[in-house]
């Protein structure tokens, strides 16, 4: 047993001494100034630990510690974590020391202090992982008391492990400085978003004044910077989303590349690079690319890439802005003077901050706050340059409404040459025209007076066809009446001689008077009294017959030719219809068949004798269609019918089992002189006049026609309409 506890102590022994001398490495911090910032950057030691080897047990006795050689060191933590070990003996009377990293974008950080038994214990953990307001401190910094008694000694570690490039600016100080520190940085915020407000208000307003796209693409390019540089700074996270870390991870990357973008879009628009500098144009669009595909890797595992493109596109940008606004400055285009030294100003401090990003200058309170004043007067200086572009306009207006008016006084001394020389010609051409004029006036009338001699023409074709059947038609019922008269003549003479015998017998005596009789008995028997009687009634009948057949005729053509058609007449197309087929009667082969299908009541305001000129040529071209084709049947028809339609409408439909039409031909049905008979037999009006008398109605036609089958011409007339008079 005593070996063993021995061994035991021997064990310790060495490890005690191997931890003493781990520890003996890193000299303490001597804190004695309570009222100032005591920057310890490089008093820490540094240990990277690329495969996460590392722990709290085995950090202390394996841990190579190398001393920081930077004030300020930054790194980007690649799927690394970095270790870190400093030692403070408080030589003041107050035991709130404060460690403080005065940077504000660090995902994960623990904090440690080394107890007597040479353990690690945690004194907290803390980070842009965790909810801001879990923090105790609400600091945007990260802010550690260390609780050291005075005269004590402590060693710490800390781990951080980040999504961020860390920026390790360190210092130890007391309670009050920290509220310094703070309070500084609160005022220049403060200071810097209150320039930036003012300039946005005052640029918005010169936007509604003006309309310039510049100006809202400029206040568009404010608000995105404020918010930039307010994210940068951890305010954002601080105010706007304290419970939601994993949005703030991805913060910074996206309101820098929307400021960057706005930046470009900017400059394009208020430069007018398109124009003066085509090819940095492109160039500019290109960068504004590379901030998108910086925003769009934030969303990846490759933020760290995006870190890296997105300060290269700034840093690119930057040097382009300044050469594109040198450029276009340089040919004379004035607002880009003043772009070039707002820029120019904004770009040191952004080049300031770039450099000390990359470890390449020391981070103070100048590297770390001039982009805030670079910021700023940038602002200031674009603001004074869109305002000076509001005077260049006002100058150019000017100019050119000097210009125009002079411009306009030349126009008024050409405009009054002008009009003595116009009036000359006006007179000269008015003249003329008035010259053409009388002589269309006298074409008019007798281009009139052509188509009232084509319509009478058609309407003489009408009456010639008309003529034919009346003729034919009256014809027959004269030669019956004709034929009756003369054998109506004998009877009445031999009525006479029986008659005249009985006259006779006034001047017989009684005795004479019986052989008389006798022989006026005789005379009937040789007449056949009888006979006579029969055939006199007989050729009565057949005369009334025909003369009531002449005056059906004479009825018809009345009822057809409707004197009165100039007067809007409530008549029964119905009676129009059949007066139309009384005179055609003759024309229509007994093979033909006409059916009537009258369903509609038939009465209708219109021009009675127009529309039955209408009905007259339809029927007219239904019977020639029909004997025109190649081979007639024993059964063709012509079908005529009515219906009554909505909205007091009438429509009749004549049907034909004719030849058809083709497309050509129904295409040209109502031209003026189309016809398809032959020469001679027709004028071409017909169609054209039933068209126009349906639209005198306010009515319509359509026709439906097939080749070899027949055609059908639908009209549909309104019951009561107002119609213009005819002239």
């Amino acid at each position: 047993m005593n070996f063993r506890y021995s061994v035991r102590t021997v064990a310790l022994s060495v490890a005690l001494i191997i931890l003493a001398a781990n520890i003996a490495e890193s000299k303490p911090i001597i804190f004695r100034d309570n009222s100032s910032n005591n920057t310890v950057g490089k008093q820490v030691e540094l240990l990277i630990d690329s495969s996460g080897y590392f722990n709290i047990n085995n950090i202390v006795t394996e841990g190579k510690f190398k001393q920081s050689e930077k004030t300020a060191p930054i790194f980007f933590l690649k799927n690394q974590i970095l270790w870190a070990r400093f030692s403070v003996t408080n030589l003041t009377a107050d035991s709130s020391v404060f460690f403080c990293i005065e940077y504000p974008h660090i995902s994960e950080m623990d904090l440690y202090k080394l107890d007597e038994n040479g353990q690690l214990q945690t004194i907290v953990s803390t980070g842009t992982n965790y909810d801001f307001n879990q923090r105790s401190h609400n600091h945007v910094n990260f802010n550690f008391n260390l609780h050291l008694p005075q005269g004590k000694t402590g060693t710490y570690y800390f781990k951080i492990n980040s999504q961020h490039p860390v920026e390790l600016r360190m210092a130890l100080m007391n309670f009050n400085a920290v509220a310094q520190v703070h309070s500084l940085q609160s005022m220049i915020m403060a200071a810097y978003l209150g320039v930036i407000i003012s300039i946005l208000l005052y640029n918005l307003f010169l936007y509604f004044a003006t309309r310039d796209r510049s100006y809202i693409v400029y206040v568009i390019y404010l608000f995105t910077l404020a918010f930039a540089q307010l994210t940068q700074a951890g305010w954002s996270f601080k105010y706007f989303w304290p419970s939601m870390p994993t949005f703030n991870n991805v913060g910074v990357i996206w309101t820098t590349c929307f400021a960057g973008i706005a930046a470009i879009c900017f400059a394009i628009s208020f430069l007018h690079t398109a124009t003066y500098s085509p090819k940095a144009h492109t160039f500019l669009w290109l960068l504004i690319w590379a901030h998108i595909v910086a925003f769009l890797l934030s969303f990846s595992s490759f933020r760290f890439v995006s870190y890296h493109i997105l300060n290269f596109s700034v840093l690119v940008s930057g040097v382009v802005l300044i050469y594109v606004s040198a450029a276009i400055s340089a040919r004379g285009y004035r607002p880009a003077l003043y772009y070039l030294l707002a820029w120019s100003a904004f770009l040191v401090g952004l080049i300031i901050l770039v450099l000390r990003n990359l470890g390449f200058l020391p981070v103070n309170n100048f590297t770390t706050y001039v982009l805030y004043g670079g910021s700023a007067i940038e602002a200031i200086l674009l603001s004074i340059a869109l305002a000076d572009k509001i005077s260049i306009l006002r100058r150019e207006k000017e100019v050119s409404q000097a210009a125009a008016l002079q411009i306009s006084q030349e126009n008024e001394r050409l405009v009054k040459e002008q009009n003595i020389v116009l009036e000359r010609k006006v007179a000269g051409r008015t003249e003329e025209l008035q010259k053409a004029n009388h002589q269309l006036t006298e074409a008019f009338k007798n281009l009139k007076g052509a188509q009232i001699q084509l319509v009478e023409s058609e309407k003489m074709a009408s009456l010639g066809q008309l003529t034919a059947g009346i003729a034919h038609e009256i014809n027959n019922p004269i030669n019956f009446v004709k034929s009756n008269i003369k054998p109506l003549q004998l009877d009445f003479k031999d009525l006479m001689e029986v008659i005249n015998e009985y006259e006779k017998l006034h001047d017989f005596e009684i005795p004479e008077i019986k052989p008389h009789l006798e022989q006026i008995e005789a005379l009937k028997k040789s007449i056949d009294l009888e006979f006579i009687k029969k055939e006199v009634e007989s050729l009565m009948k057949g005369i009334e017959n025909g003369a009531e057949r002449t005056a059906e005729i004479v009825r018809g053509l009345r009822t057809f030719s409707r004197l009165d058609e100039s007067v809007i007449k409530t008549v029964d197309i119905h009676e129009g219809i059949d007066s139309t087929l009384i005179l055609l009667r003759s024309n229509i082969p007994a093979n033909i068949s006409v059916v009537k299908d009258y369903l509609a009541d038939g009465n209708i305001e219109c021009f009675p004798g127009k529309l039955n000129q209408v009905f007259m040529n339809i029927i007219s071209n239904a019977v020639h269609a029909i004997k025109s084709k190649p081979e007639m049947m024993p059964d063709e028809k012509i079908t005529i019918s009515t219906r009554r339609l909505e909205a007091e409408q009438i429509e009749i439909r004549i049907k034909d089992t004719g030849k058809g039409m083709s497309e050509e031909v129904k295409q040209k049905i109502y031209d003026p002189f189309f016809t398809t008979k032959d020469v001679g037999e027709g004028t071409g009006l017909g169609m054209a006049i039933v068209f126009k008398i349906i639209q005198e109605h306010s009515g319509k036609i359509e026709l439906h026609s097939t080749e070899g089958v027949g055609s059908e011409f639908i009209i549909t007339l309104q019951d009561a309409i107002p119609v213009k008079k005819p002239a």
